[in-house]
């Protein structure tokens, strides 16, 4: 049986960008609603190319069929604090993934969720790995932290986004429970919110492991 694995970091009210508050009642109105208000790069989330202007695309105009993809674990979780992932962490995949396939960095970095460090002492993809999974047509770049790049460095984080965005690859960021996976290589399905004209959007991410 395939082993369904859930990359998703629940979200809940006190997050960066979550907040929420009572829209209806069983006891007032007959059944319970709630008012979500989220920023659109809160939790586990994904980015269009819009977010940085690289082009005009936004996240619900994303062909459907790029949310699939096979994607490799990279185990750089020893990186340490503000790490530059470089293309010889990637080993031996390096010669083995297709393109269109994705990329998935192990950096336990999940575990900061809630921290200052998460956000200031991240771990990052370095330019020239940017610039690798541009030659190599990557098909998706997922990673622990809030952002593929440096959120305090304007410059490297225009720059990475821009370079993997405007090659086409799709960016996952804020995944959870990538030290679950237990194989090399899964499938990976990642669903966006479809809301209009969007820059960016939380999404459901789950792995799955076949036998």
């Amino acid at each position: 049986m395939p082993k369904y694995i859930d990359l998703t970091c629940t979200l809940e009210p006190g997050m960066r960008g979550v907040a929420s508050d009572t829209a209806r009642t069983l006891e007032d109105d007959g059944w319970n609603a709630t008012n979500f208000h989220l920023y659109s790069h809160s939790g586990t989330h994904m980015d269009a190319p819009l977010h940085f202007g690289v082009t005009p695309q936004t996240l619900d105009q994303v062909p459907v069929d790029r949310f699939f993809v096979d994607a490799w674990l990279i185990d750089v979780s020893g990186i340490g604090d503000k790490g530059l992932i470089l293309v010889k962490d990637l080993g031996e995949v390096a010669n083995r993934i297709k393109e269109g396939e994705g990329l998935l960095f192990k950096t336990g970095w999940s575990r900061f969720i809630g921290q200052d460090k998460f956000r200031s002492q991240l771990p990052r993809i370095s330019r020239e790995l940017a610039q690798w999974c541009v030659d190599q047509k990557i098909g998706l770049v997922g990673v622990e932290p809030p952002s593929v790049a440096d959120v305090e460095n304007m410059e490297e984080l225009t720059t990475i986004h821009t370079l993997l965005l405007g090659a086409g690859i799709q960016i996952i960021e804020g995944l959870v429970n990538l030290e679950v996976i237990s194989r090399d290589k899964v499938q990976l399905i990642a669903l966006p919110l479809k809301f209009k004209n969007s820059d960016g959007a939380p999404a459901r991410v789950i792995a799955i492991e076949n036998p």
